[in-house]
């Protein structure tokens, strides 16, 4: 049997305690846990803080809190600073609006392999039941449950990612809220492109870097099963940008961007 990686879960999180306390009571039903988790705060107000000061009471791993000032959208700036302090050697990343299945560390850890990175889907739980979720304070959901749509994707059948066969191209599956790669790989590539302006693309972005290096990805199917709280979609004024940029990333087969992690290390 394998040793399994000592991994950091970082998470972004931006003024929605209610979702991130959900987020928490999941980690803290992992089968497996990770070694730290890192809460990676885009200038959250004082409700946020005082959420994850009451978690870091009892919380058996790590629980930190890094926050910058709420400049409009900085989300890879501050997932830069987050994952340039984190301890370990794989990085799992989720979005602050997912409750993961508990199973879902696990299943990320023992797919980890040197030279992939991973990624996940994602069930999505529908407006109509946020108000019962948020409190009940329900982490648990199955194929049967109410209120969720994608249910097949609620199926685990882990031993079916032995035959899962590598990409070697950037899938458009891909999706930030689910994904995991190792810290050296993030640093090679100087991790999130501080260039990209607004909502999107800043996952994306990063992976073509990957492949850039020779990184390829494997999905996470019937494992690693994350569940993502409805919101309206945030803005998409700057897309086109954040695009452009994406595409010079591909064609140009750029590694390494100018304003990255390597000014926090």
């Amino acid at each position: 049997m394998k040793k399994l990686p000592s991994c950091t879960l970082v998470t972004p999180t931006y003024n929605w305690p209610d979702a991130l306390e959900l987020l928490l009571l999941s980690v803290l039903n992992q089968t497996i846990l990770p070694n730290e988790v890192m809460i990676a705060d885009d200038g959250s107000k004082e409700d946020t803080k005082k959420l994850i000061e009451k978690f870091q009471e009892n919380f058996p791993i790590p629980l930190v809190h890094i926050w910058h000032e709420d400049i409009k959208n900085r989300k890879p700036r501050i997932m830069n600073k987050a994952i340039a302090i984190a301890k370990y050697e794989y990085i799992i990343e989720i979005d602050g609006d997912i409750i993961m299945d508990k199973y879902f560390i696990e299943d990320h850890l023992k797919n980890a392999e040197k030279g992939f990175y991973l990624f996940g889907s994602r069930v999505n739980i529908e407006q109509k039941i946020l108000e019962t979720i948020f409190k009940s304070k329900t982490i648990a959901f199955t194929l049967f449950s109410k209120g969720i749509k994608k249910r097949l994707r609620t199926i685990r059948l882990p031993f079916l990612m032995n035959f899962a066969k590598p990409h070697a191209t950037r899938s458009k599956k891909l999706r930030g809220c689910n994904m995991s790669f190792w810290r050296e790989d993030f640093i090679k590539i100087n991790g999130f492109n501080e260039s990209l302006v607004g909502w999107g693309i800043d996952d994306s972005e990063m992976i073509q870097r990957l492949h850039n290096i020779g990184i390829q990805g494997k999905r996470l199917k019937f494992a690693g099963i994350a569940f993502h709280i409805y919101h309206p979609e945030q803005s998409k004024s700057h897309i086109e940008i954040n695009n452009e940029i994406e595409r010079q990333t591909t064609q140009n087969k750029i590694t390494y961007i100018e304003k990255g992690v390597d000014q926090f290390l």
